[in-house]
């Protein structure tokens, strides 16, 4: 069965502005600007007043209907992103090898993560980060990493791209815990743990 309509309203903070033109939106605040495109879907976008936008969908089934809160909370991950960035706290876990890991800087910021003796092989693993994700090493605590953008896809895939490295082969992984694991994440300054 299809529903008339679906609407959503997205409220924009203060020192945010959305633009939203032919399904492509572009959020700019403090901390930078992002832009997506929605061209996928078949939905409207309207600007209401210079605090809201509205989001319609006529005629949609049952997945479509579900697009229109997805799209929703990407607008809203992307304002959070702007407003106060994303951070995601990755934490090195191993039983007798410790793994060494390398910042490779290029024009200032590490653009590469470079993984040395983990489970005491020789190989190195050579992790890009995504475009805007800085990593740091955490002062808070020994074997952490810190990693922080303005794009929570961004920042959330760099450090699945860690983890992934460091999968345990061939050996039983309910006794071999070693590995690079997400510990905190969410918005810088409220992160939680996993």
């Amino acid at each position: 069965m299809k529903t008339i309509l679906s609407s959503r309203i997205i409220k924009v903070p203060e020192g945010v502005t959305v633009e939203a033109s032919s399904r492509v939106v572009k959020v700019t605040g403090p901390r930078g600007s992002l832009s997506r495109s929605f061209k996928h879907v078949n939905m409207a976008l309207t600007k209401l007043g210079k605090r809201s936008i509205r989001m319609d969908m006529w005629f949609g089934n049952r997945k479509q209907l579900a697009c229109v809160r997805t799209i929703s909370s990407h607008i809203e991950n992307m304002i959070t992103g702007v407003t106060k960035g994303y951070c995601y706290i990755v934490r090195f876990a191993y039983a007798h090898f410790p793994i060494n890991v390398t910042l490779v800087e290029k024009e200032g910021q590490a653009t590469l993560v470079e993984i040395r003796n983990f489970l005491g092989e020789r190989r190195v693993r050579k992790i890009p980060m995504h475009e805007g994700v800085k990593v740091v090493r955490s002062t808070a605590a020994k074997d952490q990493l810190e990693l922080t953008g303005n794009d929570i896809e961004g920042v959330s895939k760099s450090a699945a791209l860690l983890h992934q490295a460091c999968l345990v082969r061939n050996k039983d992984i309910r006794k071999f815990l070693d590995g690079i694991y997400v510990s905190e994440k969410g918005p810088i300054g409220a992160t939680t743990p996993v």
